[in-house]
């Protein structure tokens, strides 16, 4: 492939997970919009308990109130909020107010009361700020700065401005156990998620039309790889992976191939989203057709042959001081892979070989590679077996100037365990992968 079809084939597979992304935010926002009103039209959350010894319980700020054109506040339309609760003790009730911060702020000045500066959602927990005070408050009901004001719940259309929302006893006297809900009707919901879902659509057009521009095949042009280099022996298994270890290998390289490797792996993140983006079409592919695209498969063993290249000289293997071509062709590189393109692929195992046929081989490979590569959390438990035996031989070469053979045996065998798992798992051969580290 061409640098230049490359670069499409990315491209398209990069404007596809935006376009999944798009379109997942926006059959989420339409699924909230259809199911999750009530009968009033808001979207509310459940009732939880605010309490507090003083007098009031306020929010810091409501930053809804945000600077924005008049006809976005016209009769509600950037949204409109609702309160709604009860006292648990009985034989009260609560007041609820929305109102300037600084009339708020001068109602309760002196006023014992708890401010809420933090709110978890699941499981639901509060965090104030208590601001002590020995004045007691006139009651709530007689003061004529309120925006909207209720006795059991308000509603209040959002406006500009710097708001506040109260929670008191209707009386006005001390300590508050209120259980509220807080609700929002709003026209924006439905049409941000039918934006979204429109802004998907178009992604994904151009996502197909770079996608199929990068897999077409050449036509008279052939295909010219910068470095060919021969076929790999056949053996017993259809996935070929050759590592030679070098002569004459740096004591000290190995040290900072860290940092030789950074664009490397830049590029690799992106081939990498692309792989999945370009698995995932293959899944559809062979499940209806019983073929493995080979636009597709090409690609996808492009961007194995390139990072494989890049492990085995980096610290999955550390063989090899010969810097790794920025190529997805199969050249002359001491770390080589191989797989035969198939010409029919089952549809029933592409159903079920990436996750349950493989899971005794994810086992193995979180050993190989460390938990960290399935599970992001487990990155604290170090390096896998390849990385250590690596850097151990590594140390050796440091140290005396030549890398174990034993070492080498071991760490190409879980290489290629490793290697062959993933072409198995990216739907790119049918035959079960041994459970062996020789060729």
């Amino acid at each position: 492939m061409s640098a230049g079809r490359i670069a499409l084939l990315v491209t398209g597979c990069v404007a596809a997970l935006i376009a999944l992304g798009l379109l997942a935010g926006g059959c989420a926002l339409t699924a909230v919009h259809a199911t999750q009103r009530d009968d009033d039209g808001f979207y509310s959350s459940r009732h939880e308990t605010f309490l507090t010894e003083g007098y009031a319980i306020r929010s810091e700020d409501l930053d809804l109130g945000t600077e924005g054109p008049d006809w976005l506040f016209d009769e509600g339309r950037l949204a409109r909020i609702r309160l709604q609760g009860d006292s648990a003790e009985p034989g009260k009730e609560l007041f609820f107010g929305i109102g300037p911060k600084p009339a708020v702020e001068d109602y309760l000045d002196g006023v014992e009361h708890d401010v809420v500066i933090d709110v978890e959602i699941d499981p639901f927990s509060a965090e104030y700020r208590h601001d002590p005070g020995s004045r007691v408050p006139a009651p709530p009901d007689t003061q004529t700065f309120w925006a909207a004001s209720g006795t059991g719940s308000v509603e209040w259309d959002v406006d500009e401005g710097n708001w506040v929302a109260v929670v008191m006893n209707a009386d006005a006297s001390k300590s508050i156990v209120a259980e509220v809900s807080v609700g929002a009707e709003t026209e924006l919901l439905l049409w941000a998620g039918l934006i979204l879902l429109g802004l998907g659509l178009v992604f994904s057009a151009v996502a197909a039309l770079l996608i199929a521009l990068g897999v077409r095949r050449p036509g008279a042009i052939p295909a010219q790889a910068p470095v060919p280099a021969e076929p790999l022996p056949a053996g017993t298994y259809p996935v070929q992976v050759d590592g030679r270890l070098e002569e004459g290998l740096s004591r000290w390289l190995w040290l900072v191939k860290w940092l030789l490797l950074i664009p490397h792996i830049f590029v690799l993140i992106f081939l990498w989203a692309a792989f999945f983006v370009v698995t995932l079409i293959a899944f559809f592919a062979i499940l209806f057709t019983e073929r493995y695209p080979r636009g597709l498969f090409d690609f996808n063993l492009g961007v194995m042959r390139w990072t494989w290249r890049v492990w085995w000289y980096g610290y999955g293997g550390l063989a090899t001081d010969r810097y790794p071509p920025f190529t997805l062709a199969d050249v002359d590189y001491p770390a080589r892979l191989a797989v035969p393109y198939p010409e029919r692929l089952s549809r029933g195992l592409v159903l079920v070989k990436w996750w349950l046929l493989a899971i005794p081989h994810y086992l193995v490979l979180s050993f190989f590679l460390g938990p960290g590569w399935w599970w992001s959390d487990a990155y604290a438990y170090g390096p896998g077996l390849i990385e250590l035996f690596a850097l151990f031989a590594g140390v050796v070469l440091l140290v005396r100037s030549f890398y174990p053979r034993s070492l080498y045996n071991l760490v190409l065998g879980m290489d290629r365990w490793v290697l062959r798992v993933v072409a198995y798992a990216a739907l790119m051969r049918d035959e079960y992968p041994p459970f062996r580290l020789d060729p």
